[in-house]
C-alpha cells in the first residue's frame, strides 16, 4: 500500500459531525490501493487490564476520483467521545494507521490515535431543514416581468424589443413576478433567490445606493412585502442578494468622502490609500476588481459593521424574508460574517445563508458562516462534459466525485447546485442549442444531491451568450416558449419530490463510467426505505447498449420516465438508449 496516499485530517470533511448523536469518519487512499478499511475505535477513557478497549467497524468505499479512493464510516459513540484509527489491507498485508503513524500491529495505547474531543452540539454544521428539499429559481427582477408600468425607469424600452445590453431596461418589477407566480408554482419552485433589489444605478443593481431602500423601478416596500406573502402563501421561500463587500459609487458614504476628502467622517468606512480620493484612471482605494465604481467597505470598521448587519437583520425582521445570498462573500473578513450569521438569526432562526464563492469554500462552511455556497465546481464539471464536450465520462465521474469528498454530506445536502446565472453564458448556448444536452444537464442536476437552481427562462429554452446577453426578457409569448422542456423540467422536479431517492434523501455513487462510449451509470439509493435507482446518460451521438448491474437480476425493475414495469430475468439485462438519451430505473 503505498503510505504517501493514506490520508486523514480530525476535522473539517473528514471527520465532522452529521448531527447531533452521528460522526462521518473519512479516509483517503491511491486509488485501487486497498482493498478493505476498518474504523478501529472507541472512548478514550475505557480501558481494561491496562489497554485501551477498541471496536473495529467496516468502512464503506464512498467514491473515487483520478488519485483516490474514499472511504467512510458513521459511528454514534455512547458518550460522545472518540479515539479512532483505521486498519487497512491489500491481499496479505494489513496496515494500521492513527494519528502517530502506521503499525504493522494495532497498539493498544489510545494516545497514539487520532482524537474526537467531544460532540458538541453547538458545532455541528446545521442549515435549515427546509433547504435541503428546495427547488430553487433565479430572477434577475429587471428582465422577469412587467407588472406595473408606472414604475417604469425613464427610457425603459418594450419588452423583449431588442437585445439587452448593460445599460437598457425594460422595467421589470414585483408585480410582473406576482403576476406570473403560478408559473414558477406550476414547474414546482419552492424558493426565489431575488439578485438585487436595492436602490442602485444600474439594471443589475450590484452597486448598491441605498440598502434600506427597494429601487423604484421594481416598485414600494408595501409592493416587496405583498410579494413575499404571495410567494408564502404558495410554499415558496424568497432569498435576496446583498453586497457587503462594496458600495455602489453614488452611495451616500462615499459620495461624503469624494466631497469632504479626509475630512469626511465616512473616510475610514472604506479602505482609502491616500488623499484626495482619485477615480480615474485607476482608484487610489481598494475596489471590487478596481471598478471605481465599487468601492470596497471596510467591514472591520465598527461603524461599517454595524450598519451592515442592521440591513441583515432589517430585511428579515420586517418583511420576513427566508435567505441571504452574499455576493463577493470570500472578500470579507471571516468575523464578519460569523456576526452577521448571529445576527440574523438571531432574527430568524433558520435563514437561508448563501455565500458566492467560486473555489474551495471549506473554511466558510464550518457551521458558523454560511449554510452554502454556490457550487461551481459542481457547474465546470457538469457543463465540461455534458454542454461542452470538454471532457469524458471518467473524468466527469471523477470531478464529481472530487466536489463531493470536499465538503461533509450535511454541507453538500444543501449546496447551491446551478447551471446558469445572470453570470454565464446560457446553458443551452453552451450546449450550440442541442436541446437534448440541455435535457442531460437538467436530469443530472435534478438527480444530484443538493439544492438545484433554475436560472429563470432556461426551462423554456431560453438563449444568450455571457452578460448582458444571459440577460433576456424572459418570453411570455405562449407561442414562443418552449413547452416541451417545460414540462420535462416540470416532470423531473416532481420525481425529485415524490421519490426520496431521487432527490437530496439518497446516496450517489457512480457505477461506471466509459470513456469507450463516453456515456456514465450512477446509482441513488435512499436510507429511509431501501429504494434504488440508476441513471444512465448517453452523452454521445451513438445509439448505447449497456449492461446494468447484476444487483437487478430478479427484481422488478420500473422504468420513471415512461412508467412501464418488467422483471429482470435474463441472465444479462440490457439498456438500449438512443444518442444524447437516458433511462432512469427503479427497483
Amino acid at each position: 500500500m503505498l503510505k504517501e496516499a493514506i490520508f486523514h485530517r480530525p476535522k473539517n470533511n473528514f471527520a465532522y459531525a452529521y448531527d447531533e448523536k452521528t460522526l462521518h469518519i473519512r479516509l483517503q487512499t491511491k486509488k485501487d490501493d486497498v482493498e478493505t478499511v476498518e474504523l478501529i475505535h472507541g472512548d478514550p477513557y475505557v480501558w481494561e487490564k491496562g489497554e485501551w478497549v477498541s471496536k473495529r467497524k467496516v468502512m464503506d468505499k464512498s467514491g473515487s476520483d483520478e488519485f483516490y479512493d474514499y472511504w467512510i464510516a458513521e459511528v454514534s459513540p455512547e458518550f460522545r467521545r472518540l479515539r479512532y484509527g483505521f486498519a487497512l489491507t491489500s491481499g496479505e498485508e494489513e496496515l494500521i494507521y492513527n494519528e502517530k503513524g502506521f503499525y504493522e500491529d494495532e497498539p493498544k495505547d489510545c494516545g497514539l490515535y487520532f482524537c474526537f474531543p467531544f460532540l458538541n452540539k453547538v458545532d455541528v454544521f446545521q442549515a435549515p431543514a427546509w433547504a435541503k428539499d428546495t427547488i430553487w429559481y433565479q430572477i434577475f427582477p429587471e428582465r422577469f416581468g412587467n407588472g406595473n408600468k408606472e414604475n417604469d425607469p425613464e427610457g425603459a424600452l418594450p419588452w423583449g424589443s431588442t437585445e439587452p445590453s448593460t445599460t437598457n431596461f425594460f422595467g421589470g418589477d414585483f408585480e410582473g413576478v406576482i403576476e406570473h407566480i403560478d408559473h414558477l408554482v406550476e414547474l414546482g419552485i419552492t424558493g426565489i433567490y431575488f439578485t438585487p433589489i436595492f436602490k442602485a444605478h444600474s439594471n443589475h443593481k450590484y452597486d448598491t445606493i441605498d440598502y434600506m431602500e427597494i429601487d423604484p423601478q421594481f416598485g414600494t416596500k408595501e409592493t416587496f412585502k405583498k410579494l413575499v406573502k404571495v410567494c408564502h402563501d404558495h410554499g415558496i421561500k424568497v432569498m435576496l442578494d446583498a453586497v457587503f463587500n462594496h458600495s455602489g459609487y453614488f452611495w451616500a458614504p462615499f459620495q461624503d468622502v469624494l466631497k469632504n476628502g479626509e475630512k469626511s467622517k465616512y473616510k475610514d468606512w472604506f479602505h482609502i490609500w491616500d488623499f484626495p480620493v482619485v477615480t480615474k484612471p485607476k482608484p487610489n482605494y481598494d475596489a471590487f476588481a478596481f471598478v471605481s465604481d465599487m468601492p470596497k467597505l471596510n467591514t472591520e470598521n465598527p461603524e461599517v459593521k454595524d450598519y451592515l448587519l442592521e440591513v441583515g437583520r432589517y430585511w428579515v425582521r420586517e418583511y420576513d424574508i427566508d435567505g441571504w445570498r452574499l455576493d463577493v462573500a470570500n472578500e470579507v473578513d471571516h468575523q464578519f460574517w460569523r456576526d452577521f450569521r448571529q445576527a440574523v438569526k438571531k432574527e430568524k432562526e433558520d435563514v437561508y445563508i448563501l455565500g458566492e464563492i467560486w473555489h474551495d469554500s471549506m473554511p466558510w462552511l464550518q457551521g458558523d458562516q454560511f449554510d452554502a455556497v454556490m457550487n461551481y465546481p459542481f457547474t465546470t464539471a457538469t457543463l465540461d462534459y455534458l454542454a461542452k464536450n470538454k471532457t469524458k465520462a471518467s473524468e466527469f465521474a471523477n470531478s464529481i466525485s472530487k466536489v463531493m469528498h470536499s465538503y461533509p454530506v450535511n454541507v453538500n445536502e444543501v449546496a447551491f447546485n446551478l447551471l446558469g446565472s445572470h453570470d454565464t453564458p446560457r446553458i443551452l448556448t453552451i450546449c450550440e442549442e442541442d436541446k437534448s444536452k440541455l435535457k442531460l444537464l437538467f436530469l443530472f442536476q435534478l438527480s444530484f444531491i443538493g439544492a438545484p437552481c433554475i436560472y429563470y427562462g432556461d426551462e423554456f429554452s431560453m438563449t444568450g451568450d455571457q452578460d448582458p446577453g444571459c440577460r433576456k426578457c424572459m418570453i411570455w409569448e405562449e407561442d414562443k416558449q418552449d413547452h416541451d422542456m417545460f414540462e420535462f423540467v416540470k416532470k423531473l422536479i416532481a420525481l425529485r419530490k415524490e421519490l426520496p431517492a431521487f432527490g437530496n434523501h439518497g446516496d450517489i455513487r457512480f457505477i461506471e463510467a466509459s470513456d469507450e462510449t463516453n456515456h456514465v451509470m450512477y446509482e441513488k439509493v435512499a436510507a429511509s426505505n431501501g429504494e434504488r435507482i440508476i441513471f444512465v446518460i448517453n452523452n454521445s451521438d451513438k445509439d448505447l447498449v449497456v449492461t446494468l448491474p447484476d444487483g437487478v437480476k430478479g427484481k422488478v425493475l420500473r422504468d420513471l420516465w415512461n412508467g412501464e414495469e418488467f422483471a429482470a430475468e435474463a441472465e444479462t439485462l440490457q439498456a438500449k438508449l438512443p444518442p444524447y438519451g437516458f433511462q432512469i430505473l427503479a427497483y
